[in-house]
């Protein structure tokens, strides 16, 4: 079994079941969406907490970047198998590293929304490339507006369930991502997303020429019991 850990998650429980004698199989999962999306409420502190856990002063993209690859050597210690990647879109671009460096500093000032989905393609490329470098298999959810249901985020926080899937587009979107590293042998990427129309259309004939595709399932609705 896995669970879904933040980048910054100590893994303490994880730890005591290894003290613990159990012989069970837990297994933490990397998610960094709180340090990769600068939408995140609390971005900035998260980053702080990115600094603390990995002893590491993250003051640049640079350090950014060492301090992520600090976590995931973490968690690949504590039995992690995979990462877990959340967007609205699959939308991937690459930057270069002084470009990221601006966009990485700029948000630590002040923030600016227009920036965030740059970024966020732009580290969903860069985890593709740690993963070739360390094994890790990416996940990659795409197309759930989260929230969506003001009253259910107001009255219970974050993440409650008010989670409503929209279109997807993976074709022009992963372009980026998948000719720079989809031939690769090194990297497992699984692909999953609600908008089931995709997966004939567009995702099928990606897995069947990258070799570094692999589809997961239409998850949420398809999976769950319904009344």
């Amino acid at each position: 079994m896995c669970t879904t850990d933040a980048a910054t998650d100590t893994l303490v429980h994880h730890q005591t079941l290894r003290k613990s004698g159990w012989s069970g199989n837990v297994r933490p999962t990397f998610r960094p969406d709180a340090v990769t999306n600068l939408l995140t409420p609390g971005w900035k502190k998260n980053i702080e907490t990115l600094s603390k856990v990995s002893n590491l002063p993250v003051s640049s993209y640079k350090r950014y970047i060492e301090a992520l690859e600090n976590r995931r050597v973490f968690f690949k210690k504590m039995g992690a198998a995979a990462t877990d990647h959340a967007a609205e879109t699959a939308y991937t671009a690459e930057l270069k590293p002084s470009e990221a460096n601006i966009i990485f500093q700029r948000a630590s000032r002040e923030g600016h929304p227009k920036d965030a989905k740059l970024f966020s393609g732009h580290m969903i490329m860069e985890s593709a490339r740690m993963s070739m470098e360390d094994g890790l298999v990416i996940q990659f959810h795409v197309g759930a507006l989260r929230d969506h249901n003001d009253l259910i985020y107001h009255r219970f926080g974050p993440n409650m369930g008010a989670d409503i899937p929209g279109p997807c587009e993976f074709t022009q979107n992963m372009w980026p991502l998948l000719n720079k590293y989809g031939n690769d042998p090194r990297l497992t990427l699984v692909l999953f997303t609600l908008d089931e129309s995709t997966y004939a259309r567009e995702l099928a004939p990606l897995a069947g020429h990258y070799p570094a595709v692999k589809l997961g399932p239409p998850w949420w609705f398809h999976d769950s019991i319904t009344e």
